[in-house]
């Protein structure tokens, strides 16, 4: 198995990047993505670009949630995790958005987390399996989260053929970014083809990020920056208005 994956990696003509590393780039990607939107003139050439490569940190996240849960040693504390500090952004992106019926990503990425556990639960009756999936993939959309239904599917793909331990590793992760690339899109195909040369440099490995306070300090990054970028609004429409 090693030896399968030692091959793949060095085939490719890819620079290898562990489970860190995209990390940092989705978070990059997500600051310059929310950026843009809040804080420039959209329409121009520098908000498009920056829009751009906004449009990798979704995808990103959604593999590595998948890979996450994959890995976890306690699915329900993941999700609970992940819940918890949805509640905590919900006031930084009422700030930035106010009541206009939607609710921030990390709402999202706790509920793909439970498809992917309904999936692992009921995978033996394909057909519960799936409208359980398709259930939660409409109460996003319902609900408002960010990304809604494409989000939740996105996981959900991204976890049926992400089985790194199966000797078919290299086949595995084409037919993730190739099953996945519709969903991705439909958010801009610049940003999903850039989402997709990110996923297809990932080596497998965990990277540099260790321990419980980097780990706690990724997830808080997400209402921390929201605040942030709200100041800076407000700062600019006391400023310029």
């Amino acid at each position: 198995m090693a030896s399968l994956q030692s091959a793949y990696k060095h085939s490719s003509l890819l620079p290898p990047l562990s489970g860190s590393a995209l990390k940092v780039i989705a978070v990059l990607s997500m600051v310059a993505d929310h950026c843009a939107y809040y804080l420039m003139e959209h329409g121009t050439l520098f908000y498009e670009v920056m829009r751009c490569f906004g449009r990798i940190a979704f995808p990103v996240f959604a593999f590595l949630i998948a890979e996450g849960f994959q890995h976890t040693r306690n699915r329900m504390k993941y999700f609970l995790q992940l819940l918890g500090f949805a509640v905590i952004s919900e006031l930084p992106w009422y700030l930035l958005n106010g009541a206009d019926g939607t609710h921030n990503v990390l709402f999202t990425l706790a509920l793909g987390v439970m498809a992917l556990a309904a999936f692992e639960a009921m995978k033996k009756d394909d057909i519960l399996c799936g409208a359980v999936i398709l259930s939660i993939a409409c109460f996003a959309t319902w609900s408002g989260v960010d990304y809604e239904w494409r989000g939740i599917l996105m996981m959900v793909v991204f976890y049926l053929f992400g089985n790194v331990s199966n000797p078919s590793f290299p086949s595995g992760r084409k037919a993730q970014i190739i099953c996945s690339f519709p969903l991705m899109m439909h958010y801009g195909i610049v940003g999903a083809l850039l989402a997709c040369l990110v996923i297809a440099c990932y080596n497998g490995t965990r990277g540099f990020i260790h321990g419980q306070v980097v780990k706690y300090g990724f997830y808080a990054f997400y209402p921390v920056h929201l605040l942030l970028i709200q100041l800076l609004k407000s700062l600019f429409l006391y400023l310029y208005c």
